[in-house]
Order: C-alpha cells, then sequence, then structure tokens
C-alpha cells in the first residue's frame, strides 16, 4: 500500500488548525492525538482504515496518509481534507 503525502497551507494559528482537524477526525468517531508541531490520527471509512500523521511547519500542515482504502485516491482523501479544514 502506498502512503499519500501533501500539504495544506493554512492562515491563523496552528491551535486552529488542529482543533479544525480534531473535531472533524473525532466526529467521524476517529481518534486524533498530538500537539502544535507533530501526532497522529485514524478514522474508519466504509469499514476500512484511514491513518496518518501530522507535522506544523510555520503555516503549513504537512501530512502521511499511512493506511487507507486502496479504492479511495490520494487526491480524494486531500480535497475532503482541504474542504473540511478551510
Amino acid at each position: 500500500m502506498s502512503t499519500c503525502n501533501f500539504n495544506i497551507n493554512f492562515s491563523g494559528s496552528a491551535e486552529e488548525i488542529l482543533a479544525k482537524a480534531k473535531s472533524a477526525v473525532e466526529s467521524q468517531g476517529g481518534s486524533f492525538i498530538g500537539d502544535t508541531l507533530a501526532g497522529n490520527f485514524n478514522v474508519s471509512l466504509m469499514s476500512n482504515t484511514v491513518s496518518g500523521t501530522y507535522l506544523v511547519a510555520g503555516n503549513q500542515l504537512q501530512l502521511t496518509i499511512i493506511e487507507k482504502p486502496i479504492f479511495v485516491p490520494c487526491n480524494a482523501i486531500e480535497s475532503y481534507l482541504v474542504k473540511k479544514l478551510s
């Protein structure tokens, strides 16, 4: 299984973007663990797991998706996250 790597630029503070990310993940029954520098998350999607890690570098959220359903392309995950975090 291949990983997905993408960056999401944000304005405001790391606390604000991570609060949005945590809310989005936890609203789907997932877990979001970390701080304003780095962490990890996982959530179920159609009975499959999506999990990954994040790093905050300035005003950029660097995401690595480690596990995802094979039928879900990386760009679909990226589009979903950009929409939820904007």
